[in-house]
């Protein structure tokens, strides 16, 4: 036995792995939607809301979005146990933790290299959310922690009122992030601090490298000879903050201050022109900045919908304007796998910004796509509407994930699923082949390609010798063809240039298949067994969600 020991955490269940079919997208037409008419130049129409099983859909999307998603936001369940009254909580722990972490590691995949996750939580799961981040992302990927003031009230009904809830930040590369970061937008009341009593033609200043400091060295205890002729230095036990080199230099450029009579201790100027265009930010979002979910559901949802009963605590759009500002530019691409209500869509097209979106609830068409339809006509004033000057445009396309490649036939064989097409189980074949779905109009036999000179063609015909024959005359001696087929009359070997494989026998074990339905599902869940002590029935706790060192 190895003594390497590692500090993680761990659960019931954490090493059980799904091997997820990597579906198709169907596109539906009559639920996608988009502006009559270009409201400006910079309209986004190819945002997508897709409507299916979330894990699966991370799947179907990292093929083609793998390293290009800046921002995702997500706001997923929380876990607070009300579902779970009759089950054992450490297995409640343990689903919760499973569900997030296999989505984790899809959506740690989608990010581009100076790409951001964020992740609101309240305090039943954040503490292990957080440390489950730290093992599917690095320690050093993580960022801050934000506390959101979710509600400005207070309940006396309970033993302490929650007012917060956690903001996680995580980034898949620290130090690429931070260079494209933005910061945020000063208010007034900070650029009021920037002041100009005398009359400094520069403009505005605030006190910069100025006055005293606990702490330093002999060379921050020089004289300094004010305009007043007074001469001043450090008091006792205190050094100057600046550099006699700095400070003279500052002097010489007319950026000392020393008061409206020349004899105040000096100042060293920092003119507004000249900082940073914004301020970086904190990690308390107070309600008057971030919103709350109160004034998300009473003044904007209520408003812009009345006739359809908004979420108990949705998200305010300040609050993910904050994160996009933040982590993202016009044209980004910003992905929500835990939709909702679509703040996340909602605000990301306000703001300029490509999304997708991921709903597997029914609220998808009764909430998400009516409150779309909204923000596209420019008929919603509400949320950060007015704070971008937003005027509607743009629109969206609705998918739904595909069904399953194969079936079960009434003997129990795995086949093709009677609802695809030609042009379905080709890009299916492709997508599970690690294949580019891109049909040739010249060439029939080209499906897809997984480099310049490597192609891919699927048929449910069966292949003969003269077919393959040609087939291969055709790719020619320089590029490459696998051929998947329902069957096949050759020796697959007879041509250099061509692989042969049947289907579904050639996709039948990369994945499991006829399984539509990753959620945490609690009515599947096994009753906690109960035993008798003395007169009472107790449910016995399994193993709680733990970190330990655990032998590898």
């Amino acid at each position: 036995m190895s003594n390497k020991q590692k500090l993680e955490l761990t659960w019931i269940g954490k090493y059980e792995r799904p091997r997820l079919e990597p579906r198709i997208l169907i596109e539906d037409p009559d639920k996608s939607y988009h502006a009559a008419q270009r409201v400006t130049d910079n309209d986004i129409f190819d945002n997508r809301l897709i409507f299916g099983d979330n894990l699966l859909a991370l799947k179907a999307l990292e093929a083609e979005f793998a390293g290009k998603v800046k921002c995702v936001f997500i706001d997923p369940p929380y876990n607070t146990g009300s579902a779970f009254v009759h089950y054992d909580d450490g297995l409640e722990h343990s689903i919760w933790l499973s569900l997030m972490r296999d989505r984790l590691e899809i959506i740690r995949r989608l990010l581009a290299e100076d790409g951001s996750l964020w992740i609101t939580i309240d305090d039943n799961e954040a503490h292990y959310l957080k440390v489950l981040c730290d093992e599917v992302f690095g320690r050093p990927s993580f960022v801050a922690t934000f506390a959101w003031e979710k509600d400005k009230g207070r309940r006396n009904d309970t033993d302490i009122s929650s007012a917060h809830d956690h903001v996680l930040l995580f980034v898949k590369n620290r130090e690429l992030w931070r260079k494209i970061r933005n910061p945020l937008p000063r208010t007034d009341a900070q650029k009021a601090r920037y002041r100009n009593p005398d009359n400094d033609p520069r403009g505005p200043w605030l006190q910069g490298d100025n006055g005293t400091a606990k702490s330093g060295g002999e060379s921050l205890l020089y004289p300094i000879t004010l305009p007043s002729g007074r001469v001043v230095t450090p008091p006792k036990g205190n050094y100057w903050r600046f550099s006699k080199e700095n400070f003279e230099n500052a002097r010489k450029e007319g950026r000392v201050y020393f008061g409206a009579n020349g004899d105040g201790m000096p100042l060293i100027k920092r003119y507004l022109s000249e900082v940073q265009d914004g301020v970086v930010s904190r990690t308390w979002w107070p309600a008057e900045e971030a919103g709350s979910n109160q004034s998300a559901k009473r003044d904007h949802l209520r408003r812009l919908l009345p006739e359809i009963e908004p979420f108990a605590t949705p998200k305010p759009e300040e609050l993910v304007k904050l994160a996009l500002h933040i982590s993202t530019n016009p044209g980004d691409l910003v992905l929500d796998s835990f939709a909702g209500s679509g703040t996340t869509g909602a605000v990301a097209h306000k703001m300029g910004r490509r999304w997708i979106m991921v709903e597997l609830g029914e609220h998808c068409h009764t909430h998400i796509i009516p409150r779309l339809k909204k923000v596209i006509d420019g008929e919603d004033s509400g949320g950060i509407t007015q704070a971008v000057d937003w005027k509607g445009g743009g629109g969206f396309r609705y998918y739904r994930l595909a069904p399953s490649l194969l079936e079960k036939d009434r003997w129990g064989n795995w086949v093709i699923a009677q609802s695809y097409n030609a042009a379905m189980l080709a890009e299916a074949v492709c997508k599970l082949m690690g294949f580019t779905y891109a049909p040739s109009e010249r060439h029939y036999w080209l499906h897809g390609r997984s480099s310049e000179r490597d192609f891919i063609y699927v048929t449910t015909q069966s292949l003969t010798h003269d077919q393959l024959r040609a087939i291969s005359e055709e790719v020619g001696e320089d590029r490459s063809l696998l051929a998947c087929c329902k069957a096949f009359n050759a020796n697959p070997d007879a041509f250099a240039n061509l692989t042969v494989r049947k289907i579904p026998h050639a996709v039948l074990r990369r994945c499991e298949w006829g399984k539509d339905d990753y959620s945490l599902n609690v009515a599947n869940l096994p009753m906690a067994a109960a035993v008798e002590t003395g007169n009472q029935t107790a449910t016995p706790p399994l193993p709680q969600a733990d970190l330990f060192a655990e032998g590898e």
